[in-house]
């Protein structure tokens, strides 16, 4: 897709230097003073009692009313004020949920011979990695992935699947397809709270075409926790994600103000965000939030963030109903493989890549 062939520099496995047990890890992966996760940053800096909201969606089935309109306005709250929330009672199998974590799990424990066959380059991402971006002498990240394809399914290439058990790929499978199901009652919720057609975004993503990929991340342990992080501050590129985070061990941190909260899992909840291509649809009504992962010394860490996109060539724009005289679109045209290349060429940077497509407002 972006004609990026190879990583500029050889790769090294995070997993591999944990398992060293050397007490410093490498100046690759210290990162500047201004980026270190302090003490306050480790426990929230609003405080222990601040979480993002928990919103209980077998509520939508409710037969009274009024409880099924609250929780479509909890929703709307958490997407305008947030851009983080978790659901919980979402219809996704819990069996499912703990199979497919266990799967990965088993991967990450394989000889790194076995895994090296799945490594991964920057055509595609697919397949393990160890590195965001292709900036040469870039600070590195203290962690590894697995990156697949699932929608559509015409890319599915079932060669990059993990293959160490068969159990493993139909686990994939099922899980990704109970999350692609809990993705499209959340895009029709969205619409509706946007004031659009029920079928809005799931159409300007490009309806039966839209696209999905699973980023399992693994975090090992780190001897210094305090000097590096197990992803950078980003915001996610695409339209939206579903976390399936570690519950033994908090490590995803989201922008609140100038602090960081971190997130406390609920049991058996995924955690929902907004990526940048529904602020753009939306024309910032709903707004991609900054959020970053801290490390453990004491604890390696698993999560499954599935993304949900658009298809990538269909073109991302401002909706018709959402702009107006007083309201001028924010964002120029340009397609979902457009903004990929522009975010994997640079790798993770804030919220700076999806701001600095912002369109110059004349005045009246």
């Amino acid at each position: 897709m972006n004609g990026l062939q190879s990583w500029p520099e050889p790769i090294v496995r995070v997993q591999s230097l944990a398992e060293r047990g050397g007490k410093f890890i490498p100046p690759r992966y210290v990162k500047p003073l201004c980026d270190r996760p302090s003490k306050l940053n480790f426990e929230g800096s609003d405080g222990d009692n601040n979480n993002i909201p928990i919103i209980d969606m077998q509520n939508l089935n409710s037969k009274n009313p009024t409880l099924r309109e609250e929780t479509l306005a909890l929703i709307s709250r958490a997407c305008r004020e947030w851009g983080f929330f978790q659901v919980i009672n979402h219809g996704v199998s819990t069996e499912i949920m703990a199979r497919t974590r266990e799967a990965w799990r088993a991967f990450f424990r394989l000889p790194v011979e076995m895994k090296q066959q799945y490594s991964n380059s920057p055509t595609t991402y697919e397949g393990y990695g160890s590195r965001l971006g292709v900036e040469k002498g870039a600070k590195l990240d203290w962690s590894d992935y697995f990156f697949l394809h699932l929608l559509p399914t015409s890319l599915r290439d079932q060669n990059k699947w993990p293959h160490f058990a068969t159990s493993c790929r139909e686990t994939i499978g099922q899980y990704g397809d109970e999350v692609t199901k809990l993705c499209e009652i959340l895009m029709k919720i969205f619409s509706v709270n946007l004031g659009l057609k029920e079928d809005a975004l799931e159409e300007a993503f490009g309806g039966e075409e839209v696209g999905a990929c699973l980023r399992v991340n693994y975090y090992p342990k780190c001897p210094q926790p305090d000097l590096a992080l197990g992803l950078s501050p980003h915001s996610d590129p695409g339209g939206m994600t579903i976390l399936l985070p570690d519950h033994d061990v908090p490590g995803l941190q989201v922008r609140r103000g100038d602090g960081w909260i971190t997130v406390k899992p609920a049991p058996n909840a995924f955690i929902v965000n907004i990526g940048d291509q529904i602020q753009v649809i939306s024309n910032a009504n709903y707004k991609s939030v900054e959020h970053r992962v801290i490390v453990n010394s004491e604890k390696e860490r698993v999560s499954l963030a599935f993304f949900y996109n658009p298809k990538g060539d269909i073109v991302i724009k401002p909706s018709d109903e959402l702009v107006g005289e007083d309201r001028p679109p924010l964002y120029p045209n340009m397609t979902f493989n457009e903004y990929r290349v522009y975010i994997r060429t640079r790798g993770p940077c804030g919220k700076s890549q999806v701001e600095s497509l912002k369109l110059p407002i004349c005045p009246s």
